[in-house]
C-alpha cells in the first residue's frame, strides 16, 4: 500500500471544500439514508458473503543472483570466517504482498502494478485456500495497475464492474482486501470526495477518497458499493504512522476497465486517445480574464500542429470545461476522463472561448509513431554506458508523459542498474539533447559519440521541462 507524507497531500486536501455534491440525478434518488433503528441494525453479511470469494491475496517475488566473494572459495578464508557458516548465499529472493480482485470467471485479476513491480513469479490465494500460480498479463505503471491471470482452475468467483462515473459523495462503500498480512479483511465507509487530483501517485489521478479503513496490504483489493459491483481498486493511504487515519484513496473502476479490455485483446501496452496539447491549470488571477465566475477548467497552453486537439478546432487560451458532459475542473481530469475512453470514435469537448461557451468534437486516436523508435543499449567506457535509448515520436512522449511537442533529443527508456549511467542519476524518461556540443538527432547518432574522452564529457539534458548542462569526467 503506497504511503502519502502531508506535505504532498496538502495541495489535494486544500481543494477538498470546493467538492460539494449536486443535486443527486434522478437515478440516485432511489438510494436511501437509514431511518430507524432497525435499518442501521441491518447486517452487510449477505453483501460480503457474495463478494469476498472474489477478493484474493497476491504474494510476488523474484530471485536474484548475489555477486559472490572469490576469497570465499580460498579454504584458508573459509576456515577463518568460520568454515560453512561463512559461506555468502549465492541467491536473494525479494517478495511482495498485497490484494487483488477476480474481475472475470476465467481467473482475470487486477492488483495494483506496484505489488507486483520488478516481481517474476506472482502466486495468488483465494479466500477458500485454494493457491494458484499466476502469469502477468499486463503492467500498466501509469495507472499503477496490472492484469494476472490464474493457471488452472475455471468459473472463478467474479465481480461485476460498476461505473464509478455515477458515485455521490456519502455513498456507502465496503474495502475488501489484506491488510498487514493477517488475512481477508472487510471494512465500511463512504465516498469522502471524488476525482482527488495532485496526489501525486500516478499519471492519471482523479483518485476516489474514501474514510473505510484501508491499510499497508490492501494495495489492489476491492472497492465496492452496497450492489456488491466493484467501483474502485485500492491503492493509497495518508499515514504518518503507516495506519489508517480514515483517508483512503482508489482508482476509479473506469480506468480498471480499459486496462483489463487491453489485457484481455492480449496488449502489452495500453493505447489511449492522444490529445496533442498542452494543458495548464486555470489560477484565480486568470480566471477572471478567462471570463470565469471561478478558477475551474483546462487552460490550453499550447497545441501540436497536425494534432487531434488542433483538427478539432482548439486554440490556446481556449478553456475546456466539459468532456461528453462531465466537468473537467483542471487538467488531471481531463487526462483522466480522455485516458478512460476508447480509441476509436469521438468525443464532446465543450469549450469557453473569450467569454462564450461553444462545442468541439475531438477524434480518439493513438499517438503516431512518426519515426521508428530504434532502441540502442549504449556501451563502452562513458558516462551513458547503461542507457537503453529511443528516438522521439508523439506515440513515445505519451507513453512517457512527456511534453508531445518535443521532437530533439532521444529519449532514456532504461537505466541498468550499476551501470555509470545510474550513478549520474539518469532515469527513465531524460531527454539527452547533446553531448559535447552536437545536437543529438537520434539514437544511432548518439552511439557514434561513445568515443574516449581523455578529460570529460558535456551533456545536456532535458527532465521535467528543464534543460541541465553539465560537464561530466569519464
Amino acid at each position: 500500500m503506497a504511503m502519502l507524507t502531508r506535505s504532498m497531500l496538502a495541495a489535494a486536501l486544500g481543494a477538498s471544500l470546493t467538492l460539494v455534491a449536486p443535486v443527486l440525478p434522478a437515478a440516485a434518488q432511489s438510494v436511501q439514508v437509514p431511518q430507524t433503528a432497525q435499518q442501521v441494525k441491518q447486517s452487510f453479511a449477505p453483501l460480503v458473503h457474495r463478494v469476498s470469494p472474489a477478493v484474493v491475496n497476491v504474494y510476488a517475488s523474484r530471485t536474484e543472483k548475489v555477486a559472490r566473494n572469490p576469497l570465499m572459495d580460498d579454504p584458508f578464508f573459509r576456515r577463518f570466517f568460520g568454515g560453512d557458516q561463512g559461506a555468502q548465499p549465492r541467491e536473494r529472493t525479494q517478495r511482495s504482498l498485497g490484494s487483488g480482485v477476480i474481475v472475470d470467471t476465467s481467473g482475470i485479476v487486477v492488483t495494483n502494478q506496484h505489488v507486483i513491480e520488478g516481481m517474476t513469479e506472482v502466486r495468488v490465494a483465494l479466500a477458500d485456500k485454494r493457491e494458484f500460480e499466476a502469469d502477468i498479463l499486463l503492467r500498466d505503471p501509469r495507472s499503477d495497475l496490472a492484469v494476472l491471470r490464474l493457471r488452472g482452475g475455471d468459473k472463478f468467483a467474479a465481480l461485476e464492474f460498476g461505473d464509478s462515473d455515477q458515485l455521490e459523495v456519502g455513498d456507502l462503500v465496503l474495502a475488501v482486501g489484506n491488510p498487514f498480512g493477517v488475512g481477508q479483511t472487510v471494512t465500511q465507509g463512504i465516498v469522502s470526495a471524488l476525482a482527488r487530483t495532485q496526489v501525486g501517485l500516478t499519471d492519471y489521478q482523479a483518485f476516489i477518497q474514501t474514510d473505510a479503513a484501508i491499510n499497508p496490504g490492501n494495495s489492489g483489493g476491492a472497492l465496492v458499493d452496497v450492489a456488491g459491483r466493484l467501483i474502485g481498486i485500492n491503492t493509497a493511504i495518508f499515514s504518518q504512522s503507516g495506519g489508517s487515519h480514515g483517508i483512503g484513496f482508489a482508482i476509479p473502476v473506469n480506468m480498471v476497465k480499459v486496462v483489463v479490455t487491453s489485457a484481455k485483446a492480449g496488449a502489452k501496452i495500453v493505447r489511449r486517445p492522444w490529445f496533442g496539447g498542452r494543458l495548464q491549470v486555470v489560477s484565480a488571477d486568470l480566471a477572471e480574464g478567462l471570463g470565469l465566475d471561478r478558477p475551474v477548467g483546462a487552460l490550453v497552453a499550447s497545441l501540436v500542429d497536425k494534432s487531434p486537439a488542433t483538427e478539432a478546432g482548439l486554440k490556446a487560451g481556449d478553456v475546456i470545461q466539459t468532456m461528453d458532459g462531465q466537468s473537467v475542473d483542471d487538467p488531471d481530469v481531463f487526462g483522466f476522463r480522455l485516458a478512460t475512453k476508447p480509441v476509436g470514435g469521438t468525443t464532446a469537448l465543450g469549450i469557453l472561448r473569450g467569454g462564450k461557451k461553444s462545442s468541439l468534437t475531438l477524434r480518439l486516436v493513438a499517438a503516431p509513431e512518426t519515426r521508428p523508435r530504434d532502441a540502442v543499449t549504449l556501451k563502452g567506457r562513458w558516462p551513458l554506458a547503461g542507457l537503453t535509448v529511443a528516438n522521439l515520436s508523439p506515440a513515445v512522449a505519451e507513453e512517457l508523459s512527456l511534453d508531445p511537442g518535443a521532437t530533439d533529443g532521444v529519449v532514456v527508456t532504461e537505466v541498468a542498474t550499476g551501470s555509470p549511467a545510474q550513478e549520474l542519476n539518469l532515469k527513465k524518461g531524460d531527454v539527452i539533447v547533446a553531448v559535447d556540443g552536437e545536437k543529438v538527432d537520434s539514437t544511432r547518432e548518439l552511439e557514434r559519440l561513445a568515443k574516449p574522452r581523455q578529460y570529460y564529457w558535456k551533456l545536456v539534458v532535458r527532465r521535467d521541462g528543464e534543460v541541465v548542462t553539465a560537464a561530466v569526467g569519464g
